[in-house]
């Protein structure tokens, strides 16, 4: 793997206050969290795929209303069918036993056969019924398995995907992407640690594509979406982190390139 599978600092985190202003819809039988832009267009789209915590989660939420305010459709679905980790039972939670649906009534498991044909409705039905025209991947933890397995060659993809401390991605679903990647890493991170981030490193280098790799300095993996809200170094490095994916998806998504 380029990136370990998640751990218990997967389950890990601070919750942040504001006040999420989008809705929860259904894209098609998905329930999912939806944010326009100011201007309601739909043209340029993200898909945002969540860590354990799930759509519902605010800190997510926020992340959504600050990526609409930049222009953006963003669609953020339920990947886990009722079974997202509450985060004031994580501590209780076993990896192992919750991917492979042990905590769920139905024993739905979180592993690709149940996740992939979520993400691939609801992109699906951005490009047709929202007529999303370039559409982004951003992924945090969990979620960045997916935001990299759908970027690349067929019928139903994204564009472009940003990753931040992400977590078990196979090697060769990093070796297909075929679009522009860029990575928010953790400098303290048992998941994608400095081996990893070599290995994800050589194997873009190779494909011959935009990419880009930041390292937190003093972070920890988690840190761009749940870290502590009254550390400041941690709010900096999480500061970044949503300012670099907001340049990269600017790059790709909202200006003209031939590389489109």
């Amino acid at each position: 793997m380029t990136s370990y599978s998640s751990g218990k600092c997967c389950f890990q985190g601070k919750r942040h206050e504001g006040s999420p202003s989008g809705d929860i819809i259904k894209i098609r039988n998905i329930e999912a969290y939806v944010k326009y832009p100011e201007n309601a267009s739909t043209e340029s789209g993200i898909i945002l795929l969540t860590d354990v915590f799930g759509h519902r989660f605010i800190n997510s939420q926020l992340i959504a209303d600050e990526l609409a305010a930049k222009g953006y459709f963003v669609v953020m679905p339920n990947l886990f069918a009722g079974d997202a980790v509450a985060l004031d039972e994580a501590d209780t939670i076993d990896f192992a036993k919750w991917i492979n649906g042990g905590y769920s009534d139905t024993k739905q498991s979180h592993l690709p056969p149940a996740i992939d044909p979520i993400v691939e409705a609801c992109i699906v039905e951005m490009r047709t019924k929202y007529s999303v025209k370039k559409l982004g991947a951003v992924g945090y933890c969990f979620g960045s398995k997916y935001a990299i397995r759908f970027l690349k060659a067929g019928a139903v993809r994204v564009d472009v995907a940003y990753v931040a401390h992400p977590s078990f991605i196979d090697k060769a679903e990093l070796e297909a992407v075929a679009g522009p990647v860029a990575i928010s890493a953790a400098e303290k991170d048992e998941i994608f640690p400095y081996a990893k981030r070599r290995e994800s490193e050589e194997i873009l280098e190779g494909l011959g594509l935009p990419f880009e790799i930041t390292i937190y300095g003093g972070v920890e993996h988690g840190f761009a979406v749940r870290g502590a809200p009254n550390d400041r170094g941690v709010q900096f490095a999480k500061e970044g982190a949503l300012s670099q994916a907001i340049r990269w998806l600017g790059e790709f998504l909202q200006m003209p390139r031939a590389l489109q």
